[in-house]
């Protein structure tokens, strides 16, 4: 069998373990500590923009304690694009609210500003203006910023971005993860960088990010006791894992352009290919750090589609996946508002995510290569 080419694996840069191992020799072996801090002002650096950044345990931990923090409770409702992971929109249903489901729109496969306006003003002519808007940047690809802002501003709904995909990213030279009322970032084993496990959220306002601190550490009130006057969450990231993060932020950009160049490569695989369209910025103003790089068939058919290609190049050992089934698809959701057209579920039958990962060799692009011109050859 030969070796597994995996859709988007760990990446490790060399330094991880000095700061891992410092940990260890010092003892600190828990969820605070001098990696933790210093994680968290590498990250303030990168993003700029006056952030100030809180590392979690997750980037769902993130979601939820924006919600949180901006009030969202029972009987709230909350808009949320529905092409996305569920990690996206579950923390909704934890604060006992609402998802209403924004369809895309084709030029980034995000949330849509026309159909988020026309959701705004038919949940108001109910009684129910929304609470928040969490709007995705899509596989490392910005959303319309501009466009979601302006709808955000004239409406009064904070935006919580969903940057998770998207560390590198950039839209109009300004750093994703810098734009929303609340920003959260992940650091899964799969992501741009990674810490294991673990996430981030990013604010303006240094009262925020203390608050999502107390929150995230079990709320524990200022006293010599352990009192607690409000529901707190075990939401921190551990010492060791921030030591991992450390190092990862060393390799980011190199992270990047890697991951770009995998998108470069897939062009120009797919160049010839009239049927398949490579997923990329629609224009100058976009800079996406392609953590996946994504096709769509143009008119898929019986003998060419997406699910097809999956299984002709797992019977290769390479990895594969389709697009984020639309959560207005998904049987959790199935009874929940959504605006829109066919736009994400169109992305979803049509699209395939190809290995994009920044440690893919020039010999696992050749193997990549040749599965993919075999199976339209056949």
């Amino acid at each position: 069998m030969k070796e597994k080419i995996y859709l988007s694996s760990p990446h490790m840069g060399g330094t991880e373990q000095n700061y891992v191992q410092d940990a260890f020799d010092t003892n600190w072996i828990a969820p605070l500590g001098p990696n933790v801090n210093a994680f968290e002002l590498a990250l303030e650096s990168y993003l700029s923009q006056e952030s100030h950044v809180a590392a979690l345990s997750s980037g769902t931990a993130a979601i939820h304690l924006s919600l949180i923090m901006l009030g969202v409770g029972p009987g709230d409702e909350v808009l949320c694009q529905s092409m996305t992971f569920s990690a996206s929109a579950n923390p909704i249903v934890y604060q006992g609210a609402t998802p209403i489901f924004i369809d895309s729109e084709p030029d980034t496969w995000n949330l849509s500003p026309h159909y988020l306006e026309e959701a705004i003003n038919a949940r108001i002519a109910l009684g129910k203006k929304p609470k928040a808007i969490i709007a995705v940047h899509l596989y490392g690809m910005p959303y319309k910023v501009d466009e979601v802002a302006a709808i955000a501003k004239k409406y009064d709904i904070p935006v919580i971005e969903d940057s998770a995909e998207a560390l590198g990213s950039s839209y109009n030279g300004q750093k994703c993860g810098t734009f929303g009322h609340f920003s959260i970032l992940s650091f899964n084993g799969n992501k741009i960088i990674t810490t294991s496990g673990g996430g981030a959220l990013a604010t303006r306002d240094i009262s925020n990010k203390n608050q999502a601190l107390f929150l995230a550490t079990q709320a524990r009130d200022d006293a010599p006791h352990y009192q607690h006057s409000h529901i707190g969450y075990n939401y921190r990231m551990s010492n060791i894992c921030a030591g991992i993060g450390r190092g990862q932020m060393e390799v980011l950009d190199a992270h990047v352009a890697l991951r770009r160049e995998m998108n470069l490569f897939y062009k120009d695989l797919f160049s010839n290919f009239s049927e398949i369209k490579v997923f990329k910025e629609y224009n100058n103003n976009l800079f996406s750090n392609h953590w996946l790089s994504c096709i769509t068939f143009n008119k898929p058919d019986k003998n060419n589609n997406p699910n097809a290609l999956r299984e002709s190049l797992m019977a290769e050992n390479i990895e594969s996946r389709p697009l984020w089934k639309p959560m207005h698809l998904q049987p959790v959701f199935k009874n929940s508002p959504y605006y829109g057209n066919t736009t994400s579920e169109t992305l979803f039958n049509t699209g395939l995510c190809l290995p994009s990962g920044s440690n893919l060799d020039q010999g696992a692009r050749d193997r990549i290569a040749n599965a993919i011109l075999k199976y339209f050859k056949r």
